[in-house]
């Protein structure tokens, strides 16, 4: 048995919502499980809406180790299915296999220093499946602590297009971590990328690491850009993590503003031209809002990550996964603004920067520090 100290989210009925660092004794590792001492992990937006949700962090209550807050409405009432229940968090992060089970899986990571995916990374230790391990050889853990979900997402979506027989992609808050790594893919690949932004240092960033269409969605003539954009790259098809207000609604506009002239004769019911947008976060809570207007050969629908790998394929996600570690400092190289260790991330300094999610200033949890 190990003992060590893991953080905690639970959200009661009455809309409390509590996360706290306590101790826990993990079970020895079975079958193809691995016990990992953690020692890097990073904050992304996929882990802060389990985390901290939409709670008023402002007004929280704030001790060593612990927040206290609460969760309006109507997101408290949303959360039902999680009320009284006490859940681990961190997606992923890396570190040090110190005990495995007995598959043959597991064994052979015994001693070595793996990405990996527990579900539970804010933690000194965790358990993890064999199969969700990626081996890191020289590089350190916190090189390979993002190694997963931003990587696989942003090879995700190139793997998705070329699915779906697109060879252009739109990609709104372009300048983020995973948003540089697809850009970095897209100029690799032969993709072309249209990059949304919403400020002009943003624009002059992307274009530095090479980027041909980066557009700022705050400048006045932002649709007529995004026109040009699309007619002239084919880019019907893109990728939205905002989620709330507008943004898909703006792609699609555009987009059939470019299909429509292109029209030989009239058409009541618009173009034809099929156009797609997913949508992959919620970095903004509020309801997605569409204004139909762009002929009926549109679709607007969900992505994630594990469920489009379940879907790939195991050869797929393995030649992906090769990919992310033959190229996890160049391609894949994830930058942070901070390290914490687990008291150091439940302090009010900490949760009112890193849950505005601003871009480029990511965290680093080191459970050990």
């Amino acid at each position: 048995m190990t003992t060590g100290r893991q953080i905690f989210t639970t959200l009661e009925a009455n809309g409390t919502l509590t996360v706290e660092a306590q101790k826990v004794t993990l079970p020895e590792p079975k079958g193809n499980q691995v016990l990992v001492k953690m020692e890097a992990a990073p904050i992304n937006p996929s882990d802060l809406a389990l985390l901290l949700g939409p709670a008023d962090l402002e007004n929280a209550e704030y001790s060593p180790g612990k927040i206290v807050a609460q969760m309006p409405e109507p997101f408290n009432t949303g959360y039902k299915g999680r009320h009284g229940q006490r859940l681990p968090v961190g997606n992923e992060g890396a570190g040090t296999v110190i005990a495995t089970g007995d598959g043959e899986m597991a064994k052979a990571l015994m001693g070595q220093r793996i990405a990996c995916v527990p579900g539970s990374a804010y933690a000194e230790y965790a358990i993890a499946d064999a199969m969700m391990c990626l081996p890191l050889g020289d590089y350190t853990a916190e090189q390979g602590a993002s190694a997963f979900v931003n990587p696989l997402t942003a090879l995700g979506f190139t793997e998705t297009a070329r699915a779906e027989g697109q060879n252009a992609i739109i990609h709104l808050a372009a300048a983020s971590n995973l948003g540089q790594m697809l850009n970095r893919i897209c100029l690799d690949d032969g993709l072309k990328l249209i990059n949304i932004v919403r400020k002009p240092e943003q624009v002059e960033f992307l274009k530095g690491q090479g980027a041909e269409w980066v557009l700022n969605s705050s400048e006045p003539d932002f649709m007529d850009q995004l026109c040009a954009a699309i007619e002239a790259t084919g880019a019907y098809f893109g990728f939205d993590p905002i989620g709330g207000g507008k943004n898909s609604d703006t792609m699609f506009k555009a987009m059939e503003r470019v299909a429509s002239a292109k029209l030989t004769e009239y058409s009541r019911y618009g173009s034809s031209q099929p156009k797609k947008m997913y949508i992959y976060g919620r970095l903004d809570l509020s309801p997605t809002i569409l204004t139909p207007s762009y002929g009926f050969g549109w679709t607007l629908a969900g992505w994630l990550l594990f469920p489009f790998m379940q879907q790939a394929g195991m050869k797929t996600v393995m030649r992906m996964r090769q990919r992310v570690l033959s190229e996890l400092t160049t391609t894949f190289a994830s930058h942070y603004k901070r390290r914490v260790n687990l008291d150091e991330m439940l302090t009010k300094e900490a949760v009112l920067d890193y849950s505005a999610m601003k871009t480029g200033e990511k965290y680093l949890v080191t459970p050990q520090g």
